[in-house]
């Protein structure tokens, strides 16, 4: 029994002894709900701690294999299968070419209401990806993510079905969103 409901009984009890009477309804019942109210409670709770499983500090991503890693320094925490740009081959060079870039670039942004489930942004097109488009006189695209699968009914022809972006599991994606801060650096390689 808890200490305080414990005192508190003694002290119902020690009330009706000075008026010299036993236990009164009043001090049973007290001490009744005061039992009641400590085996309610455990008696050594265990205060809540959440452990955060390890972040991502580089994101990794290899077309050739169709594989997203995140990792940890040099340790490989998470490895996913992914769907890439319906023409994946060669690095995005523009708008509407169904390609998945390429190079070094950076999580930039976080869209949970995006038209597909989640999305994480890459910062496609940096600058070099900007000057090639201009020298070769094309728009260099953008709004490449990471992301689940489309929110409303689109029917994903094939392996590779997005514009360019990289797509995993709706399940994965949650993973992903998790573990994954904005500014994490991300390598596509061919």
């Amino acid at each position: 029994m808890d200490p305080g409901a414990r005192a508190m009984g003694r002290a119902m009890m020690e009330q009706d002894r000075s008026r010299g009477g036993g236990l009164t309804r009043r001090a049973a019942l007290a001490l009744g709900a005061g039992a009641i109210a400590a085996g309610a409670t455990p008696a050594l709770a265990q205060p809540f701690v959440h452990r955060m499983a390890p972040r991502a500090n580089h994101l990794v991503v290899s077309k050739s294999k169709r594989v997203l890693e995140l990792r940890a320094g040099t340790e490989v925490l998470k490895r996913y299968r992914v769907a890439l740009g319906f023409a994946p081959e060669g690095h995005k060079t523009a708008s509407g070419d169904g390609r998945t870039p390429e190079g070094r670039y950076w999580i930039d942004r976080r869209n949970p209401r995006s038209e597909y489930f989640l999305s994480l942004g890459i910062s496609y097109p940096n600058a070099r990806d900007v000057a090639m488009a201009r020298a070769l006189g094309v728009n260099p695209g953008g709004d490449i993510f990471i992301h689940g699968d489309p929110v409303r009914a689109v029917r994903k022809k094939g392996r590779d079905w997005t514009a360019g972006c990289i797509a995993v599991s709706n399940r994965e994606m949650e993973e992903i969103w998790a573990l994954t801060p904005t500014g994490v650096p991300i390598t596509i390689l061919a």
